[in-house]
């Protein structure tokens, strides 16, 4: 920490050398081509429409282009360091836990999605798409509390929206690459836009190749166990035939190798061992193929916007575990699978008058799953096979309106009503899931002046249930569902200079989806694993993110949380398992994590020199375990992240960086042995831990056309 202090320290200092006066920028000055402006008008698309993110009545972050280059964010889940409320850890390739404001909690990818995840607008149904490369990204939003009324059922803690670039008119281009000998990461991405027919047609593709070997080695089955290869390519074409008519298509390929949950033996949530022995690696490869079709119509006559989407994904998937996570070669299994997904949503976009609007759609989406396991118990020679097919349909119609009840005071009221069916070959006919919600939200925001906003809102949001297999005590477990009340504000100095959005919250959160567990089986054999619900939680906070610009070259950003989330009530856990949960905190969770940045850049001639440092520290989280007198405490940390960047002129950059430069040692996450001894390995059962990446620092180059 004293380390992390220290060299922003040094970073402020040097920024102070030219001199603490504001000047202004030369526009003819390369150099004054720094980040924008604090506050700055950045365009999102929260509300379903093109609007500036500083009148926004929302708790939403962008992450922009230039940030994701700046702090080497390769997948989507790495911006959760740099966005208040947003908390994502990994322990695989194929899936995440994701929750916002500790709502929304996701640690199985079979259950669905407690936070949305988009790209451009649609819909992905697993949050395996959190460990997906980001590849010509212009910027990733992130919406924190219930987007229902918009965004879709799935979405009651937030939402994640990838927004990718768009093709243009001018011809242009950018090659970027990174490299670090210490676990031979490397990086190269490319992309290439323009029009074919000026005004008409224009195209762009993008391409990225990422490679990482990782920290942790196998010491009996030789290799790493946490590598990481992903390959990437995505194209763009924008057909503009008529000024009232607008048609995009986009096609993306992404191939993901690495670890699946490798876990590793350690003595404890204070081991931070990176070597251990399985028998075999746990890895997992991944395939996912998109396209979507999207139609934009100018209806001028009824002043409104008509938006058509259509789209088809599939995910693809083979992986291979050491099932009992150690030297002794009691348990192996491997598995393949596909997930398919069909969506479409229709959206209107009217303006009736200048005080009042409306915007109203409908949506369909169709995932079906189907995944195949064979489980070898090797001391006996036996093998055990099984099937799972699931299908999840999904309809709904939502609208919003907007008032503008006189110049300075807005009110959005929106309601969604969705009707959700889902059903699995391995549970029965008689587990079908049914469900039929409504979702409500109400916004009241006031600008007490062009650069001074507060805002009001409470809204619903909910997440399905879903079934488990043959043997659960729950071959059913329901949906969970939050009350979200908020109050937030917008603030900028009248010169841009300073920026401050701040939200207090408090969550009512029913039948909380959370950590999966081990039952007994109504079959009188053994445990079987289950999802289920744990019960209520009581989720409150404040989080605030701050930009600052002291002069025109020296930017400082920062984002705070402060949360407290505990499960107030544990019954549908204790009614299902027989015990009760091992803590009153949701697992992964931490009560408080900040980020801090400075960025300076220092002018030579028609050059630069930028100096980038950042801290990202989290605090202490619970891991999981199924013994309820055990809880094991993961400690806090703390990265230090900076680069020197020398910008030459016509947009050719060179840079030296760092991740996590005073090595610190941290663990992803961790699983107490009582998984295992659940699971009747108590012979063979040990504490598993994820380490989290050590020290990283290389060179990366961009050249722009």
């Amino acid at each position: 920490m004293k380390h992390g202090l220290s060299l922003l320290a040094g970073i402020a200092l040097s920024a102070l050398v030219p001199g603490v006066a504001r000047a202004e920028a030369d526009p003819a000055d390369p150099v004054a081509q720094a980040p924008e402006a604090v506050g700055g008008d950045i365009v999102v698309t929260a509300r379903r429409r093109e609007e500036s993110l500083k009148d926004v009545p929302i708790a939403v972050s962008a992450v922009t282009a230039d940030t994701l280059k700046q702090q080497q964010i390769y997948a989507v889940k790495d911006i959760a360091a740099y966005t208040p409320g947003l908390n994502i850890n990994s322990d695989s390739v194929g899936r995440a836990f994701v929750s916002i404001r500790g709502i929304g909690t996701t640690l199985i990818d079979t259950v669905q999605p407690g936070v949305g995840i988009f790209i451009d607008g649609i819909y992905q149904p697993n949050t395996s798409y959190l460990n997906s490369p980001l590849v010509d990204v212009a910027r990733v939003e992130v919406l924190r509390g219930p987007q229902s009324t918009l965004f879709g059922n799935n979405t009651l803690g937030g939402a994640i929206n990838v927004v990718t670039r768009q093709p243009g008119n001018e011809l242009e281009g950018r090659i970027d690459g990174a490299w670090v000998g210490s676990d031979d990461f490397r990086s190269l991405s490319a992309s290439v836009s323009g029009p074919i027919v000026a005004d008409k047609l224009q195209v762009r593709m993008g391409a990225a190749y990422h490679h990482q070997d990782g920290f942790q080695t196998n010491l009996l089955a030789g290799g790493d166990q946490n590598p990481l290869t992903q390959k990437s390519v995505n194209g763009t074409i924008r057909a503009l035939p008529t000024e009232w008519a607008t048609f995009t298509l986009n096609g993306n390929y992404d191939r993901v190798r690495g670890g699946n949950t490798p876990y590793f033996g350690v003595s404890g949530p204070t081991d931070y061992s990176l070597d251990g022995r399985t028998n075999q690696r746990s890895l997992a490869t991944i395939t996912y193929k998109g396209v979507s079709g999207k139609g934009e119509f100018e209806l001028p006559g009824l002043d409104s916007t008509l938006t058509a989407v259509l789209a088809y994904n599939r995910r693809n998937n083979s992986a291979s575990n050491d099932g009992d996570y150690g030297p002794v070669d009691f348990i192996r299994s491997s598995g393949d699978g596909r997930l398919t997904t069909k969506t479409g949503e229709v959206r209107l976009d009217s303006k009736w008058s200048e005080a009042f609007s409306t915007l109203i759609g409908v949506f369909a989406t169709r995932s079906t799953t189907v995944q195949n396991t064979v489980t070898r118990v090797i001391p006996l020679n036996r093998v055990a096979t099984a099937t799972a097919r699931t299908e999840n349909e999904s309809q709904a119609i939502f609208g919003t309106a907007f008032f503008k009840i006189d110049p300075t005071l807005d009110l959005s009221v929106g309601l969604r009503y969705d009707h959700q069916t889902l059903s699995a070959s391995n549970a029965g006919s008689a587990a079908a899931y049914k469900a039929n919600k409504l979702q409500p939200r109400a916004t009241l925001a006031k600008k007490w002046t062009p650069d001074f906003m507060t805002y009001a809102s409470v809204a619903r949001g909910v997440r399905g249930g879903g079934q488990n297999g043959p043997g659960a005590p729950n071959l059913i477990y329901q949906g969970d569902d939050v009350w979200t009340y908020e109050l937030g504000t917008k603030f900028a100095t009248p010169d841009r200079v300073l920026s401050v959005d701040a939200a207090i919250f408090y969550n009512d959160y029913n039948n909380f989806i959370g950590q999966n567990s081990l039952a007994p089986s109504t079959t009188g054999a053994g445990f079987v694993a289950v999802n289920l619900n744990t019960g209520h939680v009581t989720s409150y906070g404040f989080e605030a993110e701050a930009h600052l610009r002291p002069t025109s070259r020296w930017r400082i950003d920062g984002g705070l949380t402060l949360l407290h989330a505990r499960i107030t009530n544990d019954d549908q856990y204790l009614a299902i398992t027989g015990t009760h949960v091992s803590s009153d905190r949701i697992i992964f969770t931490p009560d408080w994590n900040f980020n801090l940045g400075s960025n300076y850049t220092m002018p030579l001639g028609d050059k630069a020199l930028v100096l980038d440092a950042g801290l990202v520290a989290k605090g202490s989280r619970v891991g999981s375990s199924l013994d309820p007198n055990v809880s094991p405490r993961l400690s806090p940390y703390y990265l230090v992240n900076g680069s020197v960047t020398f910008k030459l002129a016509r947009g050719y950059d060179i840079a030296a960086f760092a991740t996590n430069l005073f090595n610190e040692k941290y663990i992803e996450s961790y699983i107490d042995r009582s998984a295992l001894v659940r699971a009747g390995l108590a012979a063979v059962a040990q504490n598993l831990a994820l380490q989290g990446p050590r020290r990283r620092v290389g060179v990366r180059a961009t050249a722009r056309f």
